[in-house]
């Protein structure tokens, strides 16, 4: 490494942009620019740019910077496990979300709060039986409620910009799941809904899309992997396109699903390691600066 790849001295004062340019030139730091400059080329280009996450992104406080990068137009589909639309509901009930798990499993009072199970639960039987698919179902009956909370809500800005939520459930994995107002098909045939439109929405990233999931080690490597698939199957061309894997460790589906065999035909994947409510900022901000 050259001394013009140095880091510079920390200076009190700076701006963001300083403080980005005072990292030392090397390894993830280059990885980051890299990729915050490909989000921002996708936007310009009108090509997809797909955000996967996993429910610790929403719980860590971060949908005012995910709101930020829709209100942006940076982000044009947003992909979430079950999890995420039970704690982004929550957040716009009572602003805020997350409960003792292990006191109160001992009691079996885990997630058997009904407010959230039936309000969910509700707005997938009434949305999927009007044809929406579950993201969209969730996403209206927050817009249309008066949950005083719902300006802090990534569904409720979501459905506002236009931005398509696509949900993928694992039957049994969430908490509303445990309560008699769950209808399985109704939510199943809502996330199928969503598997359709992520499989439309990946055919645009042909050419310089870029995908990026934080915090997703299983549910969301998969659903991306198929729906990749199936998308070039029915014909798409979807290659030179950007992904990366963003966690607090390292998985093996996302580095398989996301980073690698995806951009086999052509692209780039990452994969950094670091928390989410740090990285996620760091990211949104860079991409920030260059738009």
């Amino acid at each position: 490494m050259k001394a013009g790849d140095f880091a510079l001295p920390p200076k009190r004062g700076i701006s963001f942009a300083q403080f980005q340019q005072s990292l030392p030139n090397i390894l993830k730091v280059i990885e980051i620019r890299a990729i915050a400059k490909d989000v921002v080329d996708a936007r310009k280009k009108k090509k997809s740019v797909i955000f996967m996450c996993g429910a610790h992104v929403i719980k860590c406080g971060l949908n005012p910077v995910l709101i930020e990068l829709i209100k942006k137009k940076i982000i044009s589909c947003i992909c979430l496990n079950g999890a995420g639309i039970i704690h982004d509901f929550e957040i716009a009930l009572q602003g805020k979300t997350s409960e003792d798990v292990a006191e109160n499993l001992k009691t079996g009072k885990f997630g058997m709060g009904r407010e959230t199970a039936d309000f969910l639960n509700n707005a997938a039987k009434v949305g999927v039986s009007q044809g929406l698919g579950l993201g969209e179902a969730v996403s209206r009956e927050i817009v249309n409620s008066k949950l005083p909370f719902k300006n802090l809500s990534l569904l409720y800005n979501a459905y506002k910009f236009k931005i398509p939520v696509c949900v993928f459930v694992a039957i049994g994995t969430d908490i509303i799941h445990q309560h008699p107002s769950f209808d399985a098909a109704a939510t199943a045939k809502g996330s199928l809904r969503d598997f359709h439109t992520l499989t439309d929405k990946i055919s645009s990233l042909n050419n310089g899309g870029v995908v990026l999931n934080f915090g997703s080690a299983v549910i969301l490597p998969e659903v991306f992997l198929k729906a990749l698939n199936l998308s070039r199957n029915l014909g798409s061309k979807v290659k030179d396109f950007t992904t990366a894997n963003f966690d607090m460790i390292y998985h093996y589906r996302p580095s398989q699903n996301v980073v690698a065999r995806p951009v086999m035909s052509g692209g780039r994947g990452h994969y950094i390691i670091g928390h989410h409510e740090i990285m996620l900022p760091l990211l949104a901000q860079e991409i920030i600066e260059k738009i």
